[in-house]
């Protein structure tokens, strides 16, 4: 009888995207069972590369556009619209990413989230009904601000004007506006992929916490962290919604509170996201063994990385058939894994080498491994 075999990683950061992984595990299956049915599912985890693998994984498109960046200076970045034509997926980071931003231009102060709300924008104007947005990696602490004025919300200061972009703004908010509001906003579901839990203030908050890989000082922490209470304070006034000790809201400098006051968003974790919209269990019925993998597996794996995310979805569908991971470098703890869906562990490299050379040999490395798995099993 022949197997079926679901293979379905994440990428293999700097050697390959989860696709050209699935690709490379597939051709590793064939040479060992020629005969075998693969079931290839690119994955990620809600982070980067999120937008591309639920393209491929649905059949869907990739588009760009022309947005804001963080530093308000113009970036061309990419979205996706799945297979089914109605689910959009965007990545906050193509458009107000910590990416644009180096040492000496990093500035939580000044930083946007506008470009953010242009994609979300773009996506309205197209007719999607649900937007899929991985908020990790951002630039930005101005609680999602610059996003509601994309989207037609007027954030105005005691003489009616418009504030600037950036959480060192926030102090200078007065009053929120609706009547410019696209019409079409409240009727688009927003599934935001976020396993972050912090609260929008405090010493748990966005600013404290995050404040200082974005460039924030000391003094530049206190300063965001009381601008975002005033925010706070403005949305429960004219929004009636209460962010201040709201769980999420402070992920990506507060764009979570922003999302959730100013957006019909919901807060899932990212792998949960990503495993729904791709189908996941649908295509895991009667596979006899999960072939996953990523670049680096360890101890941290357990915490909602992809392969953790689909031994756990593959186990609750398929409970005795047994899951492998396959990994660029193998680190310790993996054997917290074995109680959590992961059946066995195997390093891609062939012998001692240099990162470089893994890096680059990843696409003979990945087939040869997976080759020697199967045949092992079969």
């Amino acid at each position: 009888m022949n197997k079926k075999i679901l293979v379905a990683p994440d990428s293999y950061k700097g050697s390959l995207t989860a696709l050209e992984a699935c690709e490379a595990i597939s051709t590793g299956i064939k040479r060992a069972l020629p005969d075998a049915e693969i079931v290839s599912l690119p994955m990620a985890d809600g982070g980067e590369g999120t937008v591309q693998s639920l393209v491929d994984a649905t059949e869907g498109t990739l588009h760009q556009l022309e947005v804001v960046g963080p530093l308000g200076i113009p970036v061309t970045v990419s979205y996706g619209i799945l297979g089914d034509g109605r689910t959009a997926v965007i990545e906050m980071a193509e458009a107000s990413g910590i990416g644009y931003v180096n040492e000496q231009t990093k500035n939580p102060l000044v930083t946007t989230t506008y470009g953010t709300g242009q994609l979300i924008l773009a996506c309205i104007e197209q007719g999607i009904e649900e937007i899929i947005l991985g908020i990790g990696g951002s630039a930005t602490n101005d609680g999602g601000a610059g996003m509601a004025q994309a989207l037609g919300y007027q954030l105005l200061d005691s003489d009616g004007n418009e504030i600037p972009y950036g959480g060192g703004s926030l102090n200078q908010l007065a009053s929120i506006q609706m009547s410019q509001v696209h019409p079409a906003l409240k009727k688009v579901k927003l599934i935001v992929a976020s396993d972050v839990n912090n609260p929008l203030c405090g010493p748990d908050g966005a600013s404290n916490v995050f404040g200082p890989q974005k460039g924030a000082t000391k003094e530049m922490i206190q300063t965001l962290d009381q601008n975002l209470a005033h925010y706070a304070e403005i949305l429960k006034k004219d929004l009636a919604v209460d962010m201040i000790d709201t769980p999420g809201a402070g992920d990506a400098g507060g764009l979570g509170a922003g999302l959730l006051a100013f957006t019909q968003s919901e807060m899932h974790t990212e792998i949960e996201i990503v495993l729904e919209y791709a189908k996941f269990k649908e295509f895991a019925v009667g596979c006899d063994l999960c072939i996953t993998g990523e670049g680096g597996i360890d101890f941290q794996t357990k915490f909602g990385k992809t392969p953790y995310g689909v031994a756990q979805a593959f186990k609750a569908v398929n409970p005795d058939k047994k899951v492998i991971a396959l990994a660029g470098n193998v680190g310790t703890g993996i054997d917290e894994l074995y109680t959590e869906g992961i059946d066995a562990v195997f390093g891609i490299a062939p012998g001692a080498a240099t990162l470089d050379d893994l890096i680059v040999n990843a696409k003979d490395n990945l087939p040869l491994t997976t080759e020697n798995v199967i045949r092992a099993l079969y």
